[in-house]
């Protein structure tokens, strides 16, 4: 990658996403920062290295139209594009018998759709560069957790669509994922469930972790980087697990 590469984050806007911001700016990332509430991409802006490197491009990823507009953004803006980290996601917890199929289909647009749609429009661009791609997966896709198959099943798909693209578009992009486990983000308080409930569910993610705690997106972030850049340059179709162990 280049000194100072271009780097498409999605759910930019808190989080592991913005994380990843603060630390990829800091090491000369230009970025473009996706996400759907423009305010929260705008304080990730403020909080990086160089604000004006930032490109803010409020966008729903699930809209189809989505992928053609942030690609293009991109490349009017920095005229090129090095990395594409594919980290938006969306989780609904629930047994089968009261599956909702909304929400089932915005997991499979968010978690799968998506991520497809930006590589197939990105490709060009990464091709050229040489670029590389990382998803952001999750240890729910290799588990078999009562309460979470639809979100297993979309994540477990960006793992396949992972490692077939890595295939498929070799040996000029390079495609992986990261695999977190239980990542003390608003996430879980976004799931739904009453603060009891939300509070269990942190206390058995805790138990069940041998390291015996929720990771941080700090914990995650080295990893992405390692991915997109110098060091990862043999690497392609692998899915790297970071989760404390709970998936062993």
């Amino acid at each position: 990658m280049p000194v100072h590469p271009v780097v498409v984050i999605t759910g930019a806007g808190s989080g592991l996403g913005r994380a990843l911001a603060v630390s990829l700016s800091r090491r000369g990332g230009r970025l473009v920062l996706v996400g759907r509430r423009k305010e929260r991409l705008l304080e990730t802006a403020d909080s990086c290295a160089d604000p004006g490197s930032c490109l803010v491009l409020p966008a729903d990823v699930t809209d189809r139209t989505s992928a053609a507009h942030v690609v293009g953004e991109t490349l009017r803006a920095f005229g090129r594009l090095d990395g594409l980290v594919n980290n938006a996601g969306l989780a609904r917890l629930g047994g089968v018998e009261h599956a909702d199929d909304a929400a089932v289909e915005a997991m499979v647009r968010t978690n799968l759709l998506a991520p497809l749609r930006l590589i197939r429009e990105a490709v060009p661009a990464l091709r050229e560069a040489g670029g590389a791609v990382v998803n952001v997966g999750s240890i729910g896709g290799l588990l078999a957790v009562p309460g979470r198959a639809a979100y297993g099943a979309g994540k477990a798909g960006l793992h396949h669509l992972t490692r077939s693209l890595a295939r498929e578009l070799a040996p000029r992009v390079r495609v992986n994922a990261v695999l977190p486990g239980a990542i003390d983000t608003g996430m879980y308080d976004e799931l739904g469930g009453s603060p009891e409930e939300v509070a269990r569910l942190r206390a058995d993610l805790v138990a069940t972790t041998p390291l015996g705690r929720m990771g941080t997106p700090d914990d995650v972030v080295p990893w992405i980087e390692l991915l997109l850049g110098p060091a990862g340059s043999w690497v392609t179709g692998s899915l790297i697990v970071v989760d404390g162990g709970r998936s062993c």
